[in-house]
């Protein structure tokens, strides 16, 4: 049975402005709102047989006549990623398909070590509520207090990660923001005597907005390697939510896989 619902996952925090819109830019307006559209169908956040957001909530929300918006649903619709019935609205119609691979959390925690060696811009640190995604992956409730952290990793040919990180904050208080500006969030888990004993990663492609592509130095509509982490400690408990971001001729993803 169909399930329809407003938007699956907020398309930006109350207070925000639009994610991705810039009318400056010369990718067309209803082309911007797709690309938005079309990565959450990919990662995820709209499932198959969901309805997308309708025509005036998205003029509404992005602040576009209904014909822009009626645009992006529209070249949803002729992608092949879901369909508009009449009087009912516009129904995905892909599941994207996934695989899973196992792995040793060593091999983790000595990568995301090595991934560190560079210089780091620590662009936003501060204590919020947990909105709704956040809270789901580190099992908190609702609006429960998180440490949030935005960096951005140098390397010899530019920026190369841009790095979205959540802590429960009892456990983020154990260091400072100067603290992130010199170690990986990794080395700073370990030092405060947390045991990581597993992860969960997910790994797909997305498309640079206006934000991403400036940060990492990047065309608008750039291709870039989106990896989403939770990580948990000895006690199963959920310690660190990180959303990832890298331009893939910086940054490439390698498994070693054995028998």
């Amino acid at each position: 049975m169909a399930v329809k619902s407003a938007l699956t996952a907020p398309l930006l925090d109350a207070g925000a402005q639009p994610v991705g819109i810039d009318p400056a830019l010369t990718v067309p307006l209803y082309h911007q709102i797709f690309s938005i559209l079309r990565d959450k169908i990919y990662e995820g956040q709209y499932p198959v047989d969901a309805f997308l957001p309708g025509e005036q909530e998205l003029a509404t929300h992005f602040h576009v006549s209904r014909i822009t918006a009626k645009r992006a649903l529209d070249e949803i619709a002729a992608a092949g990623m879901a369909v508009r019935e009449q009087g009912r609205g516009t129904r995905v119609c892909i599941a994207p398909h996934s695989t899973s691979v196992r792995g040793s959390v060593d091999g983790l925690i000595h990568s995301l070590h090595a991934n560190g060696r560079g210089t780091v811009q620590l662009l936003e640190f501060d204590y919020v509520p947990a909105q709704q995604e956040v809270a789901d992956k580190l099992s908190l409730p609702l609006g429960e207090e998180v440490q949030r952290a935005i960096r951005i990793w140098h390397g010899r040919e530019g920026p190369f990660s841009h790095l979205t990180t959540f802590v429960p904050a009892a456990l983020g208080r154990r260091w400072h923001s100067a603290d992130l500006e010199k170690e990986p969030l990794v080395s700073l888990l370990q030092q405060s005597g947390v045991s990581i004993s597993r992860a969960e990663e997910q790994v797909t492609a997305i498309l640079a907005d206006d934000v991403a592509a400036l940060r990492l130095k990047v065309n608008v509509g750039a291709p870039l390697l989106k990896i989403v982490r939770t990580v948990f400690d000895d006690r199963n408990r959920a310690i660190e939510y990180v959303v990832a971001l890298y331009p893939p001729d910086r940054y490439q993803f390698s498994l070693s896989l054995g028998r």
